[in-house]
């Protein structure tokens, strides 16, 4: 009890001192907003919103008002991907894909009212849940990861790329630990980070600084929605919105053990390092079709189908937070996006961050949910105007805004030829079904692994037990075996028989 209260106690200080700060309504209000708009308009993402302000504020404005903008973004951005998703049967985002199931029979059935209320409900919900894991867990956490060394390290950012990309292919996982490997290359790129010896820079000077994160993360996530969304610029039909909107405490009550479950597979599916609220939303979604009473509805125009998703896709959030900031690892894209503006204020995520700024990111998860919760009950009619803007009006002005962001960091124009070129190269990976993801996270954290796995090899005197020699070591190469091994098609038939003869 005594760590719970201190907690809540630290929280309460942080929350209080953001509260009375009256810029801080300024930076939450904008960036909410912001975020609903790009979730509501199909083609853009809460990755891509992240992105773009972190080009923006990122290092330009105090760190704490910096993390306002862009966890408000990422909080508004995947709660405003259900209003496509119930409105034109067009997920706004990948993670409102299971929302569409049953959100847009809803509304031509003539309830799109309720199924709205009842989801900015459940949303909000489902990120207090996982705010509140984040708030308890990452403390045991952060205590476990203090005392790991060079090569536990190593094999964790090994771990959070290979599984990253397990994860996030479509068909083949060797595609997802393609893309890993690509961004794991490009990451080798620079200065050498213990000799300080250049590698791989073909003698160009910019190539020295390696590859910047802000510009690849604009590259890789933005380029290719871009590029995608103006191929195609199909509106789709808008339903109107009928009924009531505000719901009422009935259908919350009957609800409300649908909206603890799914947030709690929520924050479970966000804490794993690379999979994403999309992820959450479907395991909920599929857990949900499962244990109801109702299942048989769902895909027909199911409150429960809904709020499985939605509720999710949300308290992701916090769980998404967690390996960032114990590990220096990233849960998902959006959250990638925020290590790229921890990195430019010289912020390391891990077990050597400053408590204070987990505090402040609590409080501010909080408060943005409560104005993600009020605009989406008082003002959801504002952001339904907003999904007649065609595609080929907003998408140019996003590629505007997504090169001064890339420019704005560095100052350099050398900054927009990489965005570019990763941007071209990840629009073709796009084309061939890679997933985009698993490079970005390659990046970020191949040079975590390639310092830690060096300095591991050069204490041992290049002798490869280290990594067996420590219990943690041995269990995290061991995790990583069985991850690679788990994919070989002789070895997935092996186990498929064995359950079936247990079964």
């Amino acid at each position: 009890m005594d760590f719970l209260f201190t907690q809540l106690s630290g929280f309460a200080g942080a929350f209080a001192g953001l509260v009375a700060d009256p810029l801080t309504y300024l930076y939450l209000i904008g960036s909410v907003f912001l975020g609903i708009t790009f979730g509501a308009l199909p083609g853009l993402t809460a990755t891509l919103a992240v992105t773009i302000l972190t080009g923006f504020f990122g290092n330009k404005i105090p760190l704490d008002y910096s993390l306002i903008a862009l966890l408000g973004a990422y909080v508004g951005a995947i709660y405003g991907g259900s209003y496509p998703s119930i409105l034109l049967n067009i997920p706004g985002t990948a993670a409102s894909a299971a929302t569409a199931m049953d959100g847009y029979p809803l509304a031509k059935a003539g309830r799109g009212g309720e199924a709205l209320g009842l989801t900015t409900t459940a949303s909000f919900i489902g990120t207090l849940i996982g705010t509140l894991a984040l708030l308890i867990f990452v403390w045991v956490l952060l205590l476990i990861s203090q005392n790991i060394a060079s090569p536990e390290k190593a094999l964790l950012a090994l771990f959070g790329i290979l599984l990253s990309g397990t994860l996030m292919s479509e068909d083949l996982v060797i595609k997802g630990w393609i893309a890993g490997l690509i961004g794991l290359a490009m990451a080798m790129v620079g200065l050498d980070p213990l000799l300080s010896e250049p590698r791989y820079t073909f003698g160009w000077s910019y190539m020295m600084s390696g590859f910047q994160v802000v510009p690849v993360l604009m590259g890789a996530f933005a380029i290719p929605q871009i590029i995608d969304g103006m191929r195609h610029a199909d509106p789709g039909q808008l339903l109107a919105l009928k009924g009531r909107i505000v719901p009422s405490l009935s259908a919350l009550r009957r609800y409300l053990p649908t909206i603890g479950r799914s947030g709690v597979i929520g924050t479970g599916v966000g804490a794993l390092p690379g999979v994403g609220a999309d992820v959450a939303g479907w395991v909920s979604y599929g857990v949900g079709k499962t244990v109801s009473t109702e299942g048989h509805k769902f895909g027909k125009g199911s409150l429960d189908g809904l709020l499985s998703s939605e509720t999710a896709n949300n308290a992701c959030i916090g769980g998404a937070l967690i390996p960032l900031l114990v590990l220096g690892i990233p849960g998902s894209p959006p959250a990638a996006a925020l290590m790229g503006a921890f990195k430019i204020n010289n912020v390391i995520p891990g077990p050597t961050i400053d408590p204070e700024i987990i505090l402040r990111v609590v409080a501010i998860l909080v408060l943005a949910s409560f104005t993600m919760f009020l605009m989406g009950l008082f003002t959801a009619r504002i952001f339904i105007r907003i999904l007649r803007i065609p595609k080929t009006v907003f998408l140019p002005v996003v590629m505007v805004l997504t090169t001064l962001g890339s420019f704005s960091v560095g100052g350099g124009i050398n900054d927009l030829y990489l965005m570019l070129g990763v941007g071209f190269v990840a629009y073709f990976m796009h084309l061939l079904r890679y997933p985009i993801a698993p490079l970005v996270i390659g990046v970020i954290l191949g040079g975590l692994f390639d310092e830690t796995f060096r300095r591991s090899l050069l204490i041992s005197d290049g002798d490869l037990s280290v990594f067996v020699s420590r219990p943690g070591a041995t269990i995290l190469l061991a995790l990583n075996i069985a991850l690679i091994l788990a994919q070989i098609p002789a070895i997935k038939r092996q186990f498929s028989r064995l359950r079936r003869k247990t079964a």
